[in-house]
C-alpha cells in the first residue's frame, strides 16, 4: 500500500516548479504558482508551512491530478 509523504510547503513548490510552474503571487503564507500551457492558465496555491497536514497535502494533489499526469506526479507524493 502506498503511503503519502509528509512534505513542507517548500518541497511541494519544488515539485512543481520542475513541471514548468512559476510563483506568480504570495498573500499571506500561501503561494500562487501558475503555468500557461496551450494558451491556458493552470493555477494551484500552496500553503508555505514547515508541514503540512496530509489532508492538505492530499487536496493539492488531487488539484495537481487535472494538470499533470498521475504517473508523473505520484512518486513525489507516495511512497511505494
Amino acid at each position: 500500500m502506498p503511503k503519502l509523504k509528509i512534505l513542507s510547503g517548500q518541497e511541494i513548490i519544488k515539485i512543481f516548479i520542475g513541471f514548468d510552474f512559476s510563483m506568480a503571487a504570495q498573500k499571506g503564507s500561501h503561494i500562487k504558482l501558475i503555468r500557461i500551457l496551450g494558451g491556458t492558465r493552470q493555477t494551484l496555491t500552496i500553503p508555505n508551512h514547515s508541514e503540512l497536514d496530509k489532508g492538505t497535502i492530499k487536496a493539492i494533489y488531487r488539484q495537481a491530478l487535472v494538470y499533470v499526469s498521475e504517473s508523473e506526479i505520484r512518486p513525489y507524493f507516495y511512497s511505494e
